[in-house]
């Protein structure tokens, strides 16, 4: 039996860019963390959601999702390095739910992409091999594959991620007015720019309920 399609939340980086301290996946964001408001807005698409981490963030992700659906990678740079990056952690996103009907790749540092993204996006892989969000006319994340790639996609290894499939098969851009799409953390800038937009974006939500 077929299952729902999967959101595959990547939190296994090593996240270097964003220098030495707390990891950013780790950075408070709102009432929590920026990988779990990632987690949480998953969830809140009702897609199945399969987080695919390292030890250190493994209580967050089984605070939000089933001990089944997290998926504990080594760290980056330890040990062998064929045996990490986005490739090996889409990889084993795959893996731990071969019977989808579909996969969204998501990275853990975009705490805005909205469920409602992830629900048009996963819609969008019934007509299309591949499907990627865009806002704007730039293309973002998620990035959805149908499951009729399945084999490709749990053979991927290293750290290029999935840019050869995206660039082999039609992938077909939905537009959305999501420009949390656009939003992924790298430094301690970008996490400012992201709190600074869920801050505006709570204080608009409390302006229009006092109406």
């Amino acid at each position: 039996m077929t299952s729902p399609r999967t959101v595959i939340v990547l939190a296994a980086g090593r996240g270097s860019r964003f220098g030495a301290g707390v990891h950013k996946l780790a950075q408070p964001f709102g009432d929590s963390s920026v990988l779990a408001a990632t987690i949480a807005n998953a969830l809140a698409s009702r897609l199945h959601v399969v987080v695919v981490t390292t030890e250190r963030f493994s209580a967050i992700a089984r605070d939000s999702v089933a001990a089944r659906d997290v998926v504990i990678l080594g760290e980056v740079g330890a040990g062998d390095a064929g045996a990490t990056g986005m490739g090996v952690s889409i990889a084993a996103g795959v893996d731990a739910s071969p019977d989808a009907s579909g996969w969204l790749v998501l990275p853990g540092d975009m705490p805005l992409v909205q469920p409602t993204t992830l629900q048009a996006v996963a819609r969008g892989l019934d007509e299309h091999p591949v499907v990627f969000a865009q806002h704007r006319g730039r293309r973002g994340h998620p990035v959805g594959f149908a499951a009729e790639l399945y084999s490709e996609l749990a053979a991927l290894a290293g750290d290029e991620g999935a840019r050869r499939l995206v660039a082999r098969y039609p992938a077909f851009g939905i537009e959305l007015g999501d420009p949390g799409v656009l939003l992924d953390i790298d430094t301690p800038g970008d996490l400012d720019a992201v709190r600074r937009d869920l801050h505006a974006t709570q204080a608009a939500a409390a302006g229009s309920l006092r109406r």
